[in-house]
């Protein structure tokens, strides 16, 4: 598969929380770092999601946006 997104992270599911429309899917992808992405609920049963499952999370935005 080509993507264009550039930020590529290889982990493993740890959490999905189902949600009425969306989802969360929590990822581990090393070092104590977790990522957390908001995807349809089709798209998990889709992609068959489950949790241990390896999976890559790709990260494409034209906008990162920090606050404190």
């Amino acid at each position: 598969m080509k993507i264009s997104a550039r930020n590529q992270f290889g982990g493993r599911i740890t959490e999905i929380k189902p949600g009425a429309v969306n989802g969360t899917v929590k990822v581990d992808i090393g070092n104590g770092v977790i990522v957390i992405a908001s995807i349809t609920e089709e798209a998990i049963a889709d992609l068959a999601l489950g949790e241990g499952d390896a999976v890559t999370v790709f990260i494409k935005a034209s906008d990162v946006l920090i606050g404190k």
